[in-house]
């Protein structure tokens, strides 16, 4: 039988976090909590942009990727699309004039 083990141990519930709590507000005093508070939810904004950022990346390098091994670049499927279009023009002017 196999059991899997928590990899940080138990998540502290209630009582644990109240302890927590109190030690942070002794550690740092009250005064200081709402800047460390704040100075915390910058740093995790800062983290998420950069995040953001490098997905966006990786999913343009993606697509670049694609469009390489493929051979389609944004240019040839619009020159692809404007010569079907000018096929079925002019296949819809010959059917009307017969």
């Amino acid at each position: 039988m196999l059991s899997t083990l928590p990899l940080f141990g138990a998540i502290p519930g209630g009582p644990e976090m109240l302890i927590i709590l109190l030690i942070v507000v002794l550690l740092f005093g009250a005064n200081k909590l709402p800047k460390l508070a704040r100075s915390t939810g910058q740093a995790m904004g800062e983290f998420q942009k950069g995040r953001n950022q490098i997905e966006e990346e990786l999913q343009e390098m993606e697509e670049d990727t694609k469009e390489a091994v493929t051979g389609d670049s944004p240019t040839s499927s619009t020159s692809t699309e404007s010569t079907s279009t000018s096929t079925s023009t002019a296949e819809t002017e010959a059917e009307s004039s017969n």
